[in-house]
């Protein structure tokens, strides 16, 4: 068993799951994220904007995640 704090849900025990949050603004991929880390939502989507700004892949890598991760409530 994994001892990593970021491996674990702090409340359950089970295994964290990468999902899209039902707390969101476009596709809940920003929310996902945040909830994930354990950090705050706008937080994760401010910095998400700031890096539009730098050149990279940012917005595609967006679109891949919407289309990967699950929906919470279609995993629950």
């Amino acid at each position: 068993m994994n001892s990593d704090p970021a491996y674990t849900d702090p409340a359950g025990g089970a295994p964290k799951k990468l999902t899209r949050s039902q707390d969101r603004m476009i596709a809940g991929v920003c929310g996902g994220l945040a909830d994930y880390f354990g950090l705050d939502a706008a937080l994760v989507r401010v910095l998400f904007v700031a890096s539009i700004l730098l050149p990279g892949p940012q917005f595609l890598i967006y679109l891949v995640l919407w289309l990967v991760m699950p929906d919470r409530k279609s995993v629950a």
